[in-house]
């Protein structure tokens, strides 16, 4: 399968953008398309040193159809897009039940060409949150914006794609569940989210949840080896919500590590998605009005 081939069940493919990004990146390279070491905790196929975003459409059959959409946005430090296990597994499991779902390939920040070199930089990376916060404040501006003109794209288009206006959320994966959640916090009122899930995501830092802030659930596991990175973040963005009085479930598993997306692992937290599905029925967010 090539980058410009669409993935299996996948409907169409859009640029966000078709006119060019209203901002370029500093430094932007060719888009590269790989597969991480088997030395990594997950062996998977990734994208980095993206510049032209993009939504990859997963729509369910008319007769199946709930008219209830989500933005998916895959996970990778916002320097890689894990887009299989955190993107079209989970479109796919989605529009099997009927809900439409949209993978987005947002900006990233630039990494090396160089296989080995880009390793090294992740590594340092990952062992260095201190250097890598202030880029991923740098670069939260285009996130912002690739993540609001998914949910607006998606909104013009609703009566097209078989859609609600009213009930298209953001899914997010790790950095992608970063994304989501300050489109949330920081992004125009007008182009929020109508309900938010980040899946073990972080780096939001202090939250007071925003006015009509959208209903939230939140998933990760205890030994997330990001530790408090991830764990503490999230407790932080669930008070924030139930100090509002805003609708928030958190799930809490005691095993499942980081990144697990839609992969099994033989654990409870394999199945997060069944109950993401089944808090979007009881909030009311699967059935036509």
């Amino acid at each position: 399968m090539t980058a410009t081939t669409l993935p299996p069940q996948a409907t169409f493919e859009v640029l966000l953008w078709p006119g060019g990004t209203p901002t370029r990146i500093p430094g932007a390279r060719a888009e590269r398309w790989f597969t991480s070491p088997p030395s990594a905790p997950f062996h998977y196929r990734q994208v980095r040193n993206v510049t032209e975003p993009t939504l990859t459409a997963f729509l369910p059959d008319a007769a199946q159809a709930t008219g209830t959409a989500v933005v998916l946005c895959p996970g990778g430090a916002h320097q890689t897009l894990a887009v299989d296990h955190e993107g079209h597994d989970a479109a796919r499991w989605l529009a099997e039940r009927g809900v439409a779902a949209f993978v987005l390939k947002n900006r990233l920040m630039p990494t090396p060409d160089d296989d080995e070199a880009f390793e090294d930089h992740m590594r340092h990376l990952m062992d260095h949150a201190d250097v890598l916060r202030p880029l991923v404040q740098a670069h939260l501006p285009y996130l912002i914006e690739d993540g609001q003109r998914a949910l607006q794209l998606i909104r013009e288009h609703a009566a097209e794609w078989n859609l609600s206006p009213d009930r298209t959320g953001m899914l997010g994966f790790s950095a992608g569940g970063h994304l989501a959640t300050m489109v949330a916090l920081q992004g125009d009122e007008t182009a929020r989210p109508d309900f938010l899930a980040p899946i073990y995501g972080s780096m939001w830092g202090t939250v007071t949840a925003p006015q009509h802030a959208p209903p939230l659930f939140i998933a990760y596991a205890n030994d997330d080896p990001l530790g408090d990175f991830v764990i503490e973040a999230n407790l932080t963005l669930y008070r924030a919500w139930r100090a509002s009085g805003t609708a928030a479930e958190l799930h809490a598993y005691t095993r499942g590590g980081h990144g697990f997306g839609m992969l099994r692992q033989g654990l409870p937290s394999d199945h997060w998605i069944e109950r993401f599905y089944d808090w979007l029925r009881a909030e009311g967010l699967l059935s036509r009005p």
